[in-house]
C-alpha cells in the first residue's frame, strides 16, 4: 500500500462531514492536483466524543460511496501507541505512531552502542546534496542524538511490528510522529532519526517532526518564516539523502501536524515542494469542527444559542480543555470576550470572530483557539449538537467545503 504524493488529513470530531470534506478534494482534483483524503482521528478524540474507530471507517466509506470518489483514500489511527493501537487495527489502513513521549528516555546501553557503531561511516562529517558545506559529526553529537531519540524509535519499531503481525506487512501506511514536544528536531537530528528508522526496518512513508516556531491549533504560524523556510528545505534534502543511503521508501515525505490555517508559511511550503518536486502530508484535525460551529452560528435560532452556550461553558472549563493541548495552544485570556458580550452577538458577528480570515477586524485567534479545544463541551451534548448539524447540513457543509478548498488547498497548491 502506497501513499499518494499529496495527501490531506481531514479530521472530523463528530463524523458528520465526510462528504463535504471530500467535495473540497474533488474540486482540487478537478483543478489538476491529485490529493488523497486521509480521515484522521486519535484515541483521545474518540474517547472525548464517545466514538470509535469503526465510526471513522464508516464515515469515510459512506463519503466515498456518496460522492463517487474513485481515487485512493485512507483512515488514520492518529497518534497511537502500544496502549491503544489494538482498537484501531481492524478499521484503519494508516497508522500514525506517536513516540514523542519517549524522546529523551535513556536507551538500553547495548542498543545505544550498536547504533553508534552503525554510524561509524559518518564520524567526522556528513555531506547532504543541496546543503552547502559539510555537517560535523562528533562523538558528542552521536551521543546526543542517541540519548534523545533511540528509545523513541525502538518503540516505534515495536509498535510497527505489532501492527504488521496483525494486518500483514505492506497492508497499511506507516507514519512516525515526533511533533508534540517542546523543542524542534533539526535537519541533522532528522538524518540520524531516519537512520534509526532504517535500522528498525520500518517502511515509513511519512514523518512528522517538530518544526521550529509555533504550530498552534487552528491559527497561523508563529515564528521566523525565513528560519522555517531554511529548515523545511533542508529537511526535504535530508529525506532525499536518507532514502538513497538507508534504503527507505522512495516516496517518504514530510507530514505537518496542526497544519491547518498556517497561511503565512503555505507559500513557503508550496515553493519548496515545486523546487524539489516533493510530496507532503498535511493534517488539519479540528478545523472541520470549527466550521460546524460557524455554520450553526450563521443558521441562527437554536444553532446560534447552542454555540454561544458552548463558548460560555468553555470559558469556565478553559484549564481542563487546554491541558491536553499544552504544546500546541497559546491563549491570551485578556483577549477573550466575556460570556455576556458573546451572548449578545448575532450570528454573523460570532462567525466572523471565529472564522480565520486574516484582515477581518472581527477575527480573534484567542477566541478561535478556545473554541478549537471546546469540542469536549459539545461532546457532552452530542445528541443535540449532531441533530442541529443534520438540521442545518447545507449551510454547515458549505462552510466545511469552502474552508478546506478556498482557504487551504488553494493556498497550498497555488490553485
Amino acid at each position: 500500500m502506497e501513499l499518494s504524493k499529496y495527501s490531506f488529513g481531514i479530521g472530523d470530531r463528530f463524523n458528520q462531514e465526510g462528504a463535504a470534506q471530500l467535495h473540497a478534494l474533488i474540486l482540487a482534483n478537478e483543478a489538476g492536483i491529485k490529493i488523497a483524503p486521509v480521515w484522521n482521528k486519535s484515541d483521545r478524540e474518540h474517547r472525548i466524543v464517545h466514538s470509535a474507530p469503526e465510526d471513522t471507517r464508516k464515515e469515510a466509506d459512506e463519503a466515498v460511496r456518496k460522492t463517487g470518489w474513485k481515487g485512493p483514500y485512507f483512515v488514520d489511527a492518529d497518534h497511537i501507541n502500544m496502549d491503544n493501537v489494538d482498537r484501531f487495527i481492524d478499521f484503519c489502513d494508516f497508522f500514525t505512531i506517536d513516540v514523542a513521549s519517549r524522546i529523551g528516555i535513556s536507551p538500553d546501553k547495548n542498543e545505544a552502542e550498536n547504533f553508534k557503531k552503525s554510524c561509524e561511516m559518518f564520524r567526522g562529517s556528513i555531506s547532504v546534496p543541496g546543503i552547502p558545506g559539510t555537517i560535523p559529526v562528533t562523538d558528542g553529537l552521536l551521543n546526543d542524538v542517541t540519548v534523545k531519540f533511540l528509545a523513541a524509535i525502538k518503540e516505534a519499531g515495536r509498535i510497527y511490528r505489532h501492527i504488521a503481525s496483525e494486518k500483514g506487512a505492506g497492508n497499511f501506511i506507516t507514519e512516525i510522529s515526533m511533533d508534540e514536544v517542546e523543542r524542534p528536531q533539526s535537519p541533522v537530528d532528522l538524518f540520524f532519526i531516519l537512520k534509526m528508522i532504517a535500522n528498525e526496518e520500518i517502511p515509513v512513508q511519512s514523518i512528522a517532526p517538530k518544526f521550529t516556531g509555533r504550530f498552534n491549533k487552528g491559527v497561523d504560524y508563529e515564528g521566523d518564516i525565513n528560519s522555517f523556510r531554511k529548515e523545511f528545505e533542508q529537511d526535504l534534502l535530508v529525506i532525499d539523502c536518507a532514502v538513497k543511503q538507508f534504503g527507505l521508501p522512495e516516496k517518504l515525505k514530510l507530514s505537518i501536524h496542526s497544519g491547518s490555517d498556517k497561511f503565512s508559511i503555505y507559500p513557503v511550503i508550496a515553493g519548496a515542494l515545486k523546487k524539489y518536486d516533493k510530496g507532503i502530508h498535511i493534517k488539519t484535525a479540528g478545523t472541520t469542527w470549527l466550521e460546524e460551529v460557524i455554520g450553526l452560528a450563521l443558521s441562527g435560532d437554536e444553532g446560534l444559542e447552542m454555540v454561544k452556550e458552548i463558548y460560555a461553558k468553555a470559558i469556565d472549563r478553559e484549564e481542563e480543555l487546554c491541558a491536553p493541548y499544552a504544546d500546541v495552544i497559546d491563549i491570551d485570556d485578556t483577549k477573550l470576550p466575556s460570556k455576556r458580550e458573546v451572548g449578545q452577538w448575532h450570528g454573523t458577528k460570532f462567525a466572523d470572530t471565529l472564522r480565520h480570515i486574516p484582515g477581518n477586524p472581527d477575527y480573534n485567534p484567542d477566541f478561535r483557539q478556545l473554541m478549537h479545544v471546546g469540542y469536549k463541551v459539545a461532546a457532552d451534548r452530542k445528541e443535540k449538537f449532531t441533530a442541529l448539524i443534520k438540521k442545518n447540513t447545507d449551510i454547515v457543509g458549505n462552510c466545511v467545503e469552502q474552508n478546506i478548498y478556498e482557504r487551504h488547498l488553494k493556498r497550498l497548491f497555488d490553485l
